[in-house]
């Protein structure tokens, strides 16, 4: 089994192997003595997870330069240090200075900041399979997923290795990854095709003993995984002597030890980052104490080398996207229905249909105060979907706007009381009618059954952004006349 590692420790073990030699050599002519144990040692681990590409700075956190100099100032961090950077994945898909590129720009900013590995979020497949391959080659840590198979050979998939074994000192780190078995329904279908997500506890009963057999002193399991997906494994993970479950996906900020086991999970968008402290006995690997704490990243001082990664990226977004096409007076929020009602609205003026429906997981970003550029709606949409036209039954679509635990973006269907409309007219359960969609949504993503409603969807080529942005262009919006004026504001 692949395993990788950093230099340094490498050095390390030489040099304790050039002294044991010589004290070996000399063990004839010395009194024999007691030894004394070797004092425990203490491994860092520095955690974040779902950054989304949220690597610039902005009023509210510090970014990722911000992240790295308080690593550096608060918490001591050396690159050749007792330190493990590790994500829980989801790391570049959000807003356009990571997205726009692929999520070049993240990787190369987690590259400065010394990243050893990443577990697969469902959004590291969000550019296809050769997207994936691209990140991959570029990182300079490893893409971990252990439960991420071929299908018809079981095997791990090319782009992710099952675990790594990182070398602090004379400890040896294992870190086993674990992707969330949600994902064929929280990314592109299509993209994640022949790829099983196989039981997290059955992999770490797989795969623990295989890490242990390589010389892994110390267990860590980094997953893309809600809480409610983490607590059920700490039973799993005592038994195997697994001393941290880092999560990610829900966005949620976990800092405890149960029965034993560090759980972490610092939120989102470099907005704040776990610290876990492993105690350990360096001459039996055994775990003594664990310690875990979450701490914010506010705007403070950057470290400069970081800084200059995002700025470059950041002018190169500039001169492709830092076009203004609109002006809003008091932003627009992400999850309001000023802003779904804008998108679908965008859409049924662009294209003759009857009703457009996007799911709401699409929407990542709020739109600020100011002037609306390319980047802004880049952020919003951030995915590379196209729209879709589908030939639904008025009972279809009616299944479809109440399928979930939440309402899609919706325009053309209205609703009063518990009669519904299309147009002005009642829906009628049997009649057909023509629905825009968004091409995740056709291929099954959160569920949907769409391509069974309708196998014969009709792929329009229509980037989904295209009608937004140019209805705001159409409008020429400015200071005295915002966007608000255009606006519908009532959910809908």
């Amino acid at each position: 089994m692949t395993t990788y590692s950093r230099n340094y420790p490498k050095i390390v073990r030489h040099t304790l192997l050039v002294v044991l030699v010589a004290a070996a050599a000399l063990a004839s002519c010395a009194p024999t003595v007691e030894t004394e144990a070797a004092d425990p040692m203490r491994i860092t681990v520095l955690y974040t997870n779902d950054e989304h590409g949220w690597i610039a700075a902005d009023d509210r956190r510090g970014g990722a330069a911000g992240m790295l100099a308080r690593w550096r100032e608060n918490e001591g961090y050396v690159e050749d240090g007792p330190f493990l950077v590790l994500s829980g994945g989801d790391l570049w898909t959000g807003p356009a200075l990571s997205t726009w590129f692929e999520g070049e720009p993240t990787v190369d900013v987690m590259n400065e900041m010394g990243y050893h590995a990443a577990v697969l979020g469902n959004h590291e497949f969000d550019f296809g399979r050769d997207g994936l391959r691209t990140r991959a080659d570029q990182a300079e840590f490893a893409f971990l997923g252990a439960n991420i198979l071929d299908s018809a050979s079981g095997a791990p998939i090319d782009e992710v290795l099952p675990y790594v074994i990182e070398d602090i000192g004379v400890v040896r780190v294992g870190i086993i990854g674990l992707a969330s078995m949600r994902t064929p329904r929280t990314t592109m279908p299509t993209h994640v095709a022949g790829i099983e997500f196989a039981d997290y506890a059955a992999t770490l009963e797989r795969v623990v003993p295989e890490v242990k057999s390589e010389g892994a002193d110390v267990i860590i399991a980094v997953t893309h995984l809600c809480e409610e997906e983490m607590r059920p494994l700490v039973g799993t993970a005592t038994e195997l002597g697994i001393a941290m479950i880092g999560g990610g996906h829900c966005n949620e900020r976990i800092a405890e030890v149960a029965q034993g086991v560090a759980l972490v999970e610092a939120g989102w968008q470099f907005a704040a980052y776990g610290r876990v402290d492993l105690t350990i006995d360096p001459g039996s690997g055994k775990v003594l104490d664990v310690a875990v704490a979450l701490k914010d990243n506010p705007p403070g001082t950057p470290d400069l080398d970081a800084e200059a990664i995002v700025a470059r990226w950041q002018a190169e977004l500039d001169d492709e996207l830092q076009v203004t096409i609109g002006y809003t007076e008091d932003g627009i929020k992400r999850n309001s229905a000023a802003m779904a009602n804008m998108l679908m609205d965008a859409w049924l003026a662009a294209y003759p249909a009857d009703v457009a429906m996007s799911n709401p997981g699409g929407i990542r970003q709020d739109i600020n105060p100011g002037e609306i550029t390319l980047a802004d709606i880049v952020g919003v949409l951030p995915f590379d979907n196209t729209i879709v036209d589908v030939a639904l039954t008025g009972k279809q679509v009616l299944a479809s706007y109440v399928h979930g635990s939440r309402r899609p973006a919706i325009a053309g269907l209205g609703q009063s009381g518990a009669k519904y409309t299309i147009g002005d007219m009642p829906l009628d359960p049997d009649a057909i009618y023509h629905v825009l969609i968004n091409d995740f949504m056709y291929a099954g993503g959160d569920g949907y059954l769409f391509a069974e409603y309708d196998p014969a969807g009709y792929m329009t080529g229509i980037d989904w952004r295209q009608p937004v942005i140019d209805w705001i262009t159409s409008l020429r919006t400015t200071p005295n006349d915002p966007l608000e004026n255009y606006l519908d504001t009532e959910p809908r």
